[in-house]
């Protein structure tokens, strides 16, 4: 007997728990929804692809400049597998399982690397992130964890030719 209610007790505090992270996030996407307002749809015509689709994850999108407050309104805070290809317009972000995200080319407000973002942490350099702004002004930072690394600074702008000495040079 005190063994069945012992059970019952933790099902019940785990219910509560799940009830009240449930309302936490419902509540955070309310106070939300006025500053993220509608976001962007994708253009009949993107124009011409400057790069390669980039395979990899999706980690979110925050409010700028905190790297930890996710956005709840829609499925923005979701992660999802995703590919995201550098159009002449903006930048496309097709996820799987989840809405297509647009980023118009003059929302754009930099695109950088940081260590971590939507609460994943990773090695320096790690995630690529997007800065925007929404149609509201409000700013964000979308998160997104390519499978390739090397093609990071192709999208951060930041490619160097490296020039290698030969022994007549020396």
């Amino acid at each position: 007997m005190e063994r069945t209610l012992t059970v019952v007790v933790l099902l019940a505090l785990f219910a509560l728990c799940v009830w009240g992270m449930y309302r936490a996030w419902t509540g955070r996407a309310k106070k939300q929804a006025a500053s993220i307002g509608e976001l962007p749809l994708v253009p009949a015509d993107c124009g011409a692809q400057l790069l390669e689709p980039t395979t990899g994850m999706y980690l979110g999108s925050t409010l700028a400049p905190s790297w930890i407050q996710r956005i709840t309104v829609g499925d923005l805070g979701f992660r999802a597998t995703a590919e995201m290809t550098r159009f002449e317009r903006g930048i496309l972000l097709e996820r799987d399982g989840a809405g297509t995200v647009w980023i118009p080319q003059e929302s754009i407000t930099a695109v950088r690397t940081e260590r971590g973002h939507a609460g994943k942490v990773m090695t320096e350099g790690g995630v690529l992130v997007i800065r925007w702004k929404l149609p509201t002004g409000t700013e964000v930072d979308t998160g997104f964890r390519g499978d390739d690394k090397t093609v990071y600074p192709a999208w951060t702008g930041t490619q160097t030719t490296q020039t290698t000495k030969t022994g007549d040079e020396a």
